[in-house]
């Protein structure tokens, strides 16, 4: 008797096909080549009018900007790229990576973090917004190199150290009219160093991701062959650009395949942009979809008439009691909302809830949500056009195999990836790279399982990372570092936490106050229970002014004596409950 193919199985035979690149700059002159007039960006001038920049314009202007960065000394160095999601940062990037070694980075971190990564990774050049780069140059004497370039995208607060970008892409138009072919004449290995990603906001605890172009290409290539990416699709561009899931599958995919991308002008234009643009594909998180979805049942409650409404059960849909022709009404009127093209949500950095991907999927907008890391370019699983399951992350992407180590007896394990999407190391970190990478296979620290199937279910995770609602990673160790830099705090530990009836994950720290401190500081009386809260409460609001508004402290519990500790002394994580 023939044996059945497993579902996993049967995907090797359905993928799309799509035709070979290992390096960004191929995959430019291809996509300019093939795509030559078509758009690549649909954008907004001054005056807030939509305009089209063409796949062949787009080329040129990574060519002009790449040839300036070779004329600075800047081949095989290393440079950063910071800012809103714009065509000025994709242009950067592109360049930045086939001249040097790319850093991107967060605009939303301090200008201390933003410093140290820079320090770290030797960066020699940044281009960006030119409210970050002020930032920079504010505490420039931070700067282990002062005499890095800062190349501003915009013309606002303009000062002496700053390069003109518009400027830098006239010079660079004139070099390649005079005969310049330093860009064209790269040639890349895709396998070495040229994307740096760090993953924490302070070098204390900061890893730095090594990505090769070939890492970040296979990528590519293996999403193209579950999702099918049309040449008339528009991709709306919402979450942060320097991280890899935006960068990889919302720009350079895109890219690949002959397609469009638009700007959002900020969260609270979400749905005017949408309007605008009119976007077929949109990555999101789970909080967008799930905002959407809070959205659109209420208008249902409001417009439609009263007796579908009325006698509801609890967790009851009111688009399921409808009758046929409501239900074409109702998803006529939320595709219009929405732009009228849209096609297909992309979800990562969080599990999405099930009914509402299934009340989705009843309205004609298909939701895919997968699993990813930085460490892995960065998608691991994905549901695709061919086989998806709500309630889980999907199957392995092409070319990737993923498998449980050390199940427990349901079945419950660490999450082990290999492919060539699996990151080369951590920057100058061969002992963390030991304990990830283990005979060919990336060990992720999340918990999960596999169904007979092949498909993905995450469980957990082994490693401290906390995931906010919106998919936000924050790191404890680096808000634990924060606290225990202040002298009148002995230890502390972070968790993230939920209230009752609420789905989202809140920042607690657990503080071991130094009580010898506090009390000098007091000018040396011995403080009360009510003067240590206070005291510790303004150190906290001092650390959330450091960091981003996601990550800050909410609630804090002052503990009367030391945590439990392993036998090397390390606080145990998860065995320090939070007591009041």
């Amino acid at each position: 008797m023939k044996q059945q193919l497993t579902i996993s199985e049967k995907l090797k035979n359905k993928y799309h096909e799509c035709e070979e690149v290992t390096n960004f700059k191929d995959m430019l002159y291809r996509s300019a080549t093939i795509f030559k007039t078509r758009t690549a960006f649909k954008l907004k001038d001054e005056n807030g009018k939509i305009y089209n920049k063409k796949y062949e314009e787009f080329k040129n202007d990574v060519e002009r900007i790449g040839t300036c960065l070779i004329e600075k000394g800047l081949m095989n160095k290393r440079i950063a790229v910071i800012g809103k999601n714009s065509y000025k940062w994709a242009v950067s990037y592109l360049a930045a990576t086939i001249v040097g070694i790319v850093v991107p980075i967060d605009k939303e971190l301090h200008s201390n973090d933003i410093i140290n990564f820079m320090n770290v990774s030797k960066t020699e050049c940044i281009l960006g917004d030119s409210k970050n780069l002020k930032q920079i140059v504010e505490d420039i004497d931070k700067l282990e190199n002062k005499n890095i370039f800062f190349i501003s995208f915009d013309k606002e607060n303009l000062n002496d150290k700053f390069l003109e970008f518009d400027l830098e892409l006239e010079n660079g138009k004139n070099l390649l009219q005079e005969g310049n072919e330093k860009f064209s004449e790269i040639k890349i290995n895709p396998d070495e160093l040229k994307i740096l990603l760090f993953t924490s906001g302070t070098t204390g605890n900061a890893k730095g991701v090594c990505l090769s172009q070939r890492n970040i290409c296979s990528n590519i290539l293996s999403t193209y062959g579950i999702v099918k990416v049309k040449r008339s699709d528009l991709f709306f561009s919402v979450l942060p650009i320097h991280h890899t899931y935006e960068c990889t599958l919302g720009f350079l995919l895109p890219i690949y395949s002959g397609a469009s991308i638009c700007y959002c002008d900020g969260l609270r234009y979400i749905s005017s942009n949408m309007i605008e643009y009119h976007p077929s594909v949109i990555l999101c998180v789970p909080l967008l979809l799930e905002k959407m979805y809070q959205k659109i049942i209420k208008n249902m409650q409001k417009s439609l008439p009263q007796k579908y409404i009325k006698n509801l059960k609890e967790n009851e849909n009111v688009f399921d009691k409808l009758p046929f022709y409501l239900k074409l009404i109702v998803k006529s009127k939320v595709k219009n909302t929405l732009g009228g093209r849209l096609r297909v949500f992309i979800v990562g950095a969080a599990a999405v809830n099930p009914e509402i991907a299934n009340m989705f999927d009843k309205l004609g907008l298909n939701s895919l949500q997968g699993y990813g890391l930085t460490e892995c370019s960065p998608l691991v699983a994905g549901n695709t056009d061919f086989f998806k399951r709500n309630d889980s992350a999907g199957l392995p992407i092409p070319n990737v195999e993923y498998k449980i180590d050390n199940p427990n007896e349901e079945g419950v394990g660490e999450i082990i990836v290999k492919g060539p999407n699996v990151m080369l190391g951590y920057y100058n970190m061969p002992e963390e790279t030991e304990k990830v990478l283990k005979d060919g296979w990336f060990h992720t620290g999340d918990l999960g399982k596999i169904d007979e199937d092949g498909f993905l279910y995450i469980t957990g995770r082994c490693k401290s990372v906390i995931v906010t609602k919106n998919g936000k990673n924050i790191y404890p160790e680096e808000l634990e570092s924060y606290l225990n830099d202040n002298p009148l705090i002995s230890e502390s530990l972070v968790l993230g936490v939920q209230k009752e009836n609420d789905d989202e994950t809140y920042i607690n720290a657990q503080i071991f106050p130094n009580i010898e401190a506090i009390t000098e500081y007091l000018k040396g009386t011995v403080p009360t229970k009510e003067e240590i809260k206070k005291v510790i409460s303004d150190v906290i609001s001092g650390v959330n002014k450091k960091i981003p508004n996601y990550k800050h402290i909410k609630d804090f519990v002052i503990r009367d004596k030391e945590f439990e500790k392993t036998t090397t002394q390390k606080i145990k994580r998860y065995g320090n409950n939070i007591k009041k």
